[in-house]
């Protein structure tokens, strides 16, 4: 290893090599292709990094002067998510503070300007997402004819998230002679094919022997069946246990992950969440914020599932259940990290206790029936070292708004019992004032200021005497005899009105 690359980890406190780092780097520091599988967490970054560096010549280095091609990208590293880029060029940075190379981190949801300007100025090492990467190459302004080495990260969450189209059209756009590095926690047969399509002789690496379970040894493992409405409660108390310092915690959808961390941030806990929906600067501010444990809790989907390597997680908890084992593998590695201890708590629900079970046997896991646990059962204090009498909420709960009345309405906002032919009885009635003239002919009719009057006079019960005064008049003028209106459409009213108005 390069004296300047093995400072700068010194300073950052990395001395001693993982499994996975030991049986890599002597190969690949030879320029061989190479497979490299090792559980989630334990160091594949620096194990394809520090040989990708140490192929790079810097600016700081004098040969740089000889170099055919200054300033053109000299590796490649390709990672499916925003988040894992970040990572790995952050460990990238790390390793050659004092070595010189320059590295930049290309991906979606932010402006094209500064990763145009970065590459116009000249770069060493590209870390990024597919399809930015494939964008930035199609428009000219990223140029991989002379890139030495390629790096696929995570290679198995690309083909999940369907991103191997874009991984060959990228390969294709490099020298055939460039050395390839694959790393992955699972090898899928598309992975096997890819390899041995784009791959020259690769060596196959495994850190550990294929008989050891996939998880880390040093995560403790918890399965509960929990009901849905109660899981909120249960968090809160696991965040008031003995050792409890930052959580992450997976959510199946997005909604479901705003809806949990809104919920634990009333209850007084910071957290804050983490999913596609977010703006990109959004995103990063939360990791930000995690990072300084300036948030006790990050409510993350699967997209936090791989990238996310954050120090002091002590645990990780599934709030729904994983699709499946690689899921469960790759949320739970985000605690345990690096050698240190964690704890994993998973929540299946009674429709997920099939899928469950699934997951149980293909990992070997000795938790084939989930404990029916709740936030008050004994043996989740005991298993969590959670104190007696611990609630799940630290601050005082916000009593509801008042809902206010609402205006308008069928009765105009107005209640009570109804008064008068009106329908309302406190709702004052309506004035109507009408001037009306009876014509025939164009002339009046006598009698009609005694009709209007009538009319003017009259409301609601009186209309039958106003019309019978009318009528009157008209009798007594000459006028037709005109046919009374009816009330009511019913046989006996007829009668009983005629004879009204004849008394």
């Amino acid at each position: 290893m390069h004296p300047e690359i093995a400072d700068a980890l010194e300073r950052a406190g990395i001395v001693t090599p993982f499994p996975i780092q030991e049986m890599t780097l002597s190969v690949a520091l030879q320029g061989t292709d190479l497979i490299g599988q090792a559980r989630t967490g334990t160091g594949k970054t620096l194990a394809f990094g520090i040989p990708l560096l140490q192929r790079t010549v810097p600016p700081t280095s004098p040969a740089y002067a000889d170099h055919p091609t200054p300033g053109k990208p000299q590796a490649l590293i390709v990672a499916p998510t925003r988040e894992l880029a970040l990572q790995v060029s952050n460990d990238m940075s790390v390793a050659s503070k004092d070595f010189g190379s320059r590295v930049l981190t290309v991906y979606g949801g932010v402006g094209y300007e500064p990763q145009l300007d970065a590459l116009e100025a000249g770069v060493d090492v590209v870390v990024g997402t597919p399809g930015r990467l494939l964008d930035l190459a199609n428009r000219g302004a990223l140029d991989l004819s002379h890139v030495q080495a390629v790096v696929l990260d995570e290679a198995d969450e690309m083909l999940d998230l369907g991103f191997l189209p874009d991984v060959e059209r990228l390969l294709a756009k490099t020298p055939s002679s460039r050395q390839t590095m694959l790393f992955s926690a699972t090898m899928p047969s598309a992975i096997v094919a890819l390899a041995r399509t784009h791959m020259r002789h690769p060596m196959n690496i495994r850190a550990e022997s294929s008989t050891d379970n996939q998880t880390v040894p040093a995560t403790a493992q918890f399965i509960y069946q929990a009901h849905d409405l109660d899981k909120t409660e249960i968090i809160g108390r696991l965040l008031q246990s003995e050792g409890a310092d930052k959580f992450i915690v997976f959510c199946r959808t997005k909604r479901q992950a705003q809806r949990v961390a809104d919920d634990l941030a009333e209850r007084g806990f910071p957290s804050s969440p983490l999913h596609g929906d977010m703006q990109q600067t959004a995103r990063e501010r939360a990791l930000a914020k995690f990072r300084e444990d300036k948030l006790k809790v990050l409510v993350a989907t699967d997209v936090a599932a791989r990238g996310i390597d954050v120090s002091g997680v002590s645990h990780v908890v599934n709030y729904t259940c994983p699709e499946d084992e690689k899921t469960y593998v790759h949320r739970i590695g985000r605690t345990g990290r690096a050698g240190a201890t964690g704890t994993a708590i998973t929540f299946v629900d009674w429709a997920d206790l099939a899928r469950w079970k699934m997951i149980n046997k293909a990992l070997d896991l000795p938790f084939d029936e989930p404990v029916e646990t709740y936030s008050t059962s004994e043996h989740l204090f005991t298993d969590q070292g959670i104190p007696a009498g611990t609630k799940g909420r630290v601050v005082p709960e916000t009593p509801p708004e008042p809902k206010a009345r609402r205006e308008g309405g069928r009765d105009g906002g107005h209640s009570g019992g109804s008064g008068g032919a009106g329908g309302s009885g406190d709702q004052p009635r309506r004035s109507r004032n009408r001037s009306r003239s009876r014509t025939r002919s164009g002339q009046p009719v006598e009698g009609e200021g005694a009709s209007t009057a009538s009319q003017g006079e009259a409301h609601g019960g009186d209309a039958a005497a106003s019309s019978a005064a009318s009528s009157n008049g008209a009798e007594g003028s000459g006028a037709p005899r005109r046919r009374r209106r009816r009330r009511s459409g019913g046989g006996e009213s007829a009668p009983q009105e005629s004879a009204a108005a004849s008394e």
